[in-house]
């Protein structure tokens, strides 16, 4: 083998100037169409860097996480925030960013031969790094000699808080920190920096995230288009995940798909679906470059609604079309939430479930009974943004504090909207028998619930309704193909 051929592979692709490389080790495929452009990159992490304004910048890709044993790795799913800056999508990946050098290395090990038997050819970390303006890479192995350099010089070092234990373990031993104390030593301000410029999508970052929505699109169409009486929950969860993978990307989160949508998160079983009962299914594709989409639909496993379905259904989207015509720059979406809770209870009110001021109502957290959650949140690379940072930094202004009100407590975004943003409207109707059972025995806010009507509904389940929204400067608008909110109209356009 010619000497520059040997070079080549050492560093990860073959010296071939037609062979397109994929830029990734056993991670989700992304080609140079899928990414954005150096400038992008560039522009991003100068920004960071006058925010921060000092010190290292430090920002953790994931690694490769096994299952049952070493070889048999889970789905790889890199760092989001490394991805909005550095936008490589590779395992075993840090970036550090010197603000006062004006200087950016990326740290890994190159593929060796074995490596490329199993996986083929790759680009090398130096060519990836090239694409998107950083031009220095090092070995992993120097990083902890890095790190000693900056902590004998008393360099500041910025850090997010690690959600996996491998990074915690890593931060540990570079910082020479108990793994105890390495999340309450995160930075405040790279969190808030992050923040501030995640929160506000760009027109390409709107492009994926529609991409991302419109296969969840299809998702539900075809949810409701396959369910009938006898398949079970997975068989139709199933389906489901074919195309979001087909749509270029994998599945966003876990699907959630049952006839128990009284409980929020409850995921797909071998359940099996039967006439009468009512379909949750809560949905997301991501597309190639990780972008989110979130929508959910309630639908009959019969033709229609019963008459009590209707009812209920009628009432979550007052709920919800009042919610969005608040939707616009300088609204707290604390109150939006609010609004839409104070409709749903004059709903149940209208139907006997409730009694009283509706407002008082609210304020005091009964409704809480039918609607224990949040409006909704943020989305971009995560389906909840940005949650690993923190909820108090990226929903709530520095004047809010969560509540810690049943109910409200799980708000996750609160603070006032802004051009830019992302975020999805889910309002909700779920008769727990559990947690009736519970307040009823107590009398919780038994001044606002009848309880006696309530017990009718026990076995009614859940519903929910779900879109995704960009805040614009006059307003907001619904991303993504349509997909009808009436559920008449539902079943026959997915038919």
């Amino acid at each position: 083998m010619p000497s520059s051929r040997r070079k080549s592979v050492e560093f990860g692709c073959p010296d071939v100037t037609d062979q397109k490389c994929l830029p990734v080790m056993g991670g989700h495929l992304i080609d140079d169409k899928n990414m954005f452009t150096k400038e992008t990159y560039v522009s991003r992490r100068n920004r960071l860097k006058k925010q921060v304004g000092s010190g290292l910048i430090v920002l953790l890709g994931n690694e490769q996480s096994s299952m049952n044993y070493k070889d048999n790795w889970y789905h790889f799913r890199q760092d989001s925030t490394f991805l909005y800056f550095f936008g490589i999508d590779r395992a075993g990946l840090v970036a550090v960013i010197d603000v006062e050098a004006n200087a950016e290395v990326i740290f890994g090990e190159e593929l060796t031969p074995d490596d490329i038997v199993w996986m083929g050819p790759q680009k090398s970390i130096r060519e990836q790094a090239s694409e998107i303006g950083v031009g220095l890479t090092k070995p992993l192995a120097t990083l902890d000699s890095y790190f000693q350099h900056a902590l004998a010089k008393k360099r500041e070092i910025h850090f997010l808080p690690p959600y996996r234990p491998e990074n915690l373990l890593k931060l540990s031993s570079w910082l020479q920190t108990a793994p105890a104390s390495i999340k309450s030593m995160a930075s405040v301000p790279l969190i808030k920096a992050v923040v501030a410029q995640r929160s506000i999508k760009t027109p390409e970052e709107v492009a994926e995230i529609e991409k991302g929505i419109n296969t969840t699109v299809e998702m539900q169409i075809a949810a409701a288009t396959l369910a009938r009486a006898g398949m079970t929950e997975a068989e139709l969860a199933g389906q489901l995940q074919s195309i979001a993978i087909k749509g270029g990307g994998n599945l966003a989160f876990p699907t959630i798909l049952t006839v128990n949508g009284q409980i929020l998160h409850n995921h797909y079983s071998p359940t099996v679906l039967q006439e009468g009962q009512l379909v949750l299914v809560d949905c997301g594709a991501a597309s190639a470059t990780h972008y989110s989409g979130d929508l959910t639909r309630t639908f009959p496993v019969s033709s229609s609604f019963s008459a009590k379905q209707k009812e209920m259904y009628a009432v979550m989207m007052t709920a919800y079309e009042q919610a969005v015509a608040m939707l616009k720059p300088g609204v707290k979406y604390k109150d939006v939430h609010l609004q839409a809770c104070t409709q749903l209870a004059e709903g149940l009110k209208h139907l006997g479930l409730m009694k009283g001021d509706a407002q008082e109502a609210v304020a005091q957290g009964a409704h809480a009974l039918f609607f224990p959650c949040g409006l909704g949140h943020m989305l971009g690379l995560d389906t909840h943004d940005m949650e690993d940072l923190g909820e108090e930094y990226v929903g709530y202004a520095e004047d809010q504090t969560k509540s810690t009100q049943f109910g409200l407590k799980s708000l996750r975004l609160a603070r006032a909207l802004e051009p830019g943003f992302v975020l999805t409207v889910e309002p909700g109707l779920y008769f727990n028998p559990d947690l009736i059972e519970l307040w009823s025995a107590e009398k919780v806010h038994a001044d606002f619930i009848n309880y006696e009507q309530v017990a009718g509904y026990k076995d009614f389940g859940g519903i929910r309704i779900e879109e995704d929204f960009l805040i614009t400067p006059e307003g907001s608008r619904v991303l993504g193909n349509p997909l009808p909110r009436n559920m008449e109209e539902f079943r026959q356009f997915a038919r």
